[in-house]
């Protein structure tokens, strides 16, 4: 029988307010602290970003303050900068390409949650996100559950991302919808 952990990395329905959950939750909330107050202005900072993000690269920037649900399905590549008031709600993989940069207050959700009452009383489940390399996600941006954006893509502030976006593109709006190729 599968933990609730486990179900939740296999993309399968889970009960994200058991105990198991909430303990790992609650040991986040420990080390976002330490990011996010104690240890910014300490040569401790890097060691704290990367006791919470252990799958993304060493050089990485967080700005904080920051927040997150796990951390460890982060997976962001070198040269990221999140800037701060970034939210990633992290049950499924987050995937940032090398060189993105994402603006202040920017929302990254992989949570989605039923429709019906009676089942969204009970568990929740997780989507994958990608980013792709080089990008540029403005601020106050949100980004929703399964979606992939491509290389080099820009999202303007304010944009809720429901769908993927093409690599070399510019999207803006609500919902995102490309406006305009880029890079050519």
């Amino acid at each position: 029988m599968k933990t609730e952990k486990e179900k939740m990395l296999a993309g399968e329905p889970y009960d994200a307010h058991c105990k198991e959950m909430i303990t790992i939750r609650t040991r986040v909330k420990h080390i976002l602290h330490k990011l996010n107050v104690t240890e910014y202005y300490t040569d401790k900072f890097q060691d704290t970003i990367h006791e919470l993000c252990p799958n993304s690269a060493k050089n990485i920037h967080l700005e904080p303050p920051f927040y997150c649900d796990y951390g460890e399905n982060i997976f962001a590549a070198d040269e990221v900068f999140i800037n701060f008031g970034a939210v990633i709600l992290d049950g499924a993989k987050v995937t940032i390409g090398k060189k993105t940069l994402i603006a202040p207050g920017v929302h990254i959700y992989t949570a989605r949650h039923p429709l019906n009452i009676e089942d969204r009383r009970v568990w929740e489940d997780c989507l994958p996100v990608t980013i792709g390399e080089e990008c540029w996600i403005g601020g106050h941006a949100t980004i929703c559950p399964g979606v992939t954006i491509g290389d080099r893509a820009v999202i303007g502030a304010g944009t809720v991302v429901t769908k993927d976006i093409p690599a070399d593109t510019l999207a803006v709006g609500n919902p995102a919808r490309v406006i305009k190729k880029l890079n050519e």
